[in-house]
């Protein structure tokens, strides 16, 4: 993409009203603009970002065997009449009335209908087990929203459904998506810490968040600190297999959010494992057994012939979150520092002089092999001063810069910085383009 050409709207200063370092960074590289509280367009740069964070996120679920589907925003306030949740979910629900009179509701989960769905279509055990997901915007009328898309009233989330037989069947299937999740915060950069938490308006027994550790963090959590040591389970883990093990390794270990902390239990760990600080919640997974299924008749006949109702679990990853809280764990006092899998570019190209021959001929051949290697470039060929051109590349925090200038180019190298160390180096273009490769 050609800078000159693309829309970037960056500014100096972030609005006063912006408490943390993802919302100022956010509004000041363009990435969002706030249309009202809690609710914001998305720009072309933050659009990227998004949408890669939502691929890995769709790769990682069809790896572990869910099904992606699409449910709508909207949704039949009858349905939440039948688990019982219209009424107790509260003002955070957005209730709607369409023109005939039909009471509605703006999505702030998608239990209920997708629970429709199954009961629709499942009759047998043999169906087992199903795990449906979709990617889909949701709002809840926040009282305060704040901390820009970090407890924005619409956001985007994945939620994912699972169905099985038994409350066995149902444990495989909730340590399918712990393992799953590890995996996707690991692809995005982050070190997810699953964390024993409060079953909330969901409901159900057993329930875990996944954690990143963050000084602006909404609350307080308490882990070992050998889990955020440990890898995750890697992309050559067998979904098919019992994954018990790998979900007690990690549980074995203290971690609980606030709501949960047993401040004897975290006593008893050695000082140098205690680890306090502030968490962002980015994921969170339930099994809830029959809660929606018994209520709203969703049976399959078992293998004895009886009809029984399904045990139920919901994984949810906070997508749109996601971009705040890799920012708050990625940023210096330059900018945003992006992990390579979710840059919106992987590079960033600057022309120092535009209209100089040999500069607009060695910055066209970078960006064209950049292009045809299947790597997104953005080419800085605007006119500006070269003072800010580096400081708008390091704001927006492509992990790699290749600077282009004819004194450089004099002596047959161009300079090539890593964002995220800061190191430089001079070096044939093309060295360059091959050091700025993707791993």
């Amino acid at each position: 993409m050609r800078l000159s050409k693309y829309f970037l709207p960056v500014s100096k200063e972030a609005p006063s009203d912006a408490a943390i370092a993802s919302h100022q960074l956010m509004l000041r590289t363009g990435m969002v603009r706030q249309n009202g509280a809690g609710i914001y367009t998305w720009l072309p740069l933050g659009l990227r970002v998004l949408k890669k964070i939502e691929q890995i996120v769709r790769e990682e679920m069809n790896r572990a065997g869910a099904v992606e589907m699409l449910m709508p925003t909207l949704q039949q306030a009858d349905l939440w009449r039948e688990s019982g949740r219209y009424e107790a979910y509260g003002k955070e629900m957005l209730r709607i009335t369409d023109r005939h009179d039909r009471d509605m509701l703006y999505g702030p989960t998608n239990e209920e209908l997708v629970t429709d769905v199954f009961r629709s279509y499942v009759k047998s055990y043999k169906q087992l087990p199903l795990n449906l997901y979709h990617q889909q915007w949701k709002f809840r009328d926040e009282i305060r929203p704040r901390f820009g898309v970090m407890r924005g009233r619409e956001f985007m989330m994945k939620d994912a459904y699972s169905f099985d037989l038994t409350p066995e069947d149902a444990r495989h299937s909730y340590n399918r998506m712990f393992c799953a999740y590890l995996n996707t915060f690991s692809r995005l950069g982050l070190t997810g810490v699953p964390m024993r938490a409060d079953t909330g308006p969901i409901g159900g027994e057993l329930s875990h968040e996944f954690i990143i550790l963050a000084d602006t963090g909404e609350s307080a959590v308490f882990c070992d600190k050998t889990l955020l040591d440990m890898p995750a389970p890697g992309l050559d883990l067998d979904f098919t297999s019992d994954l018990t093990a790998e979900v007690e390794k990690r549980t074995q270990y203290y971690a609980a959010t606030e709501e949960m902390h047993d401040e004897a239990a975290f006593a008893e760990l050695p000082e140098d494992r205690k680890v306090s600080a502030r968490g962002i919640e980015v994921g969170h997974i339930f099994y809830f057994g029959t809660k929606y299924s018994e209520p709203m008749n969703a049976v399959v006949q078992g293998p004895d012939g009886q009809m029984v109702p399904v045990e139920m679990g919901s994984y949810g990853i906070g997508v749109s979150r996601l971009v705040g809280g890799i920012i708050e764990a990625c940023h210096d006092e330059n900018g945003i520092v992006w992990p390579e899998s979710v840059a919106p570019f992987q590079v960033g190209i600057i022309n120092m002089r535009v209209g100089d021959e040999a500069c607009d001929t060695a910055c066209e051949q970078a960006y064209q092999a950049l292009e045809l290697a299947g790597i997104d470039a953005l080419y800085d060929d605007t006119e500006d001063r070269a003072g800010g051109k580096f400081a708008r590349m390091d704001l927006i925090g492509l992990p790699w810069q290749i600077v282009i200038g004819p004194r450089g180019l004099k002596n047959g190298v161009v300079e090539v910085k890593n964002r995220k160390t800061g190191e430089k180096s001079e070096m044939p273009l093309a060295d360059a383009l091959s050091t700025v490769r993707p791993e």
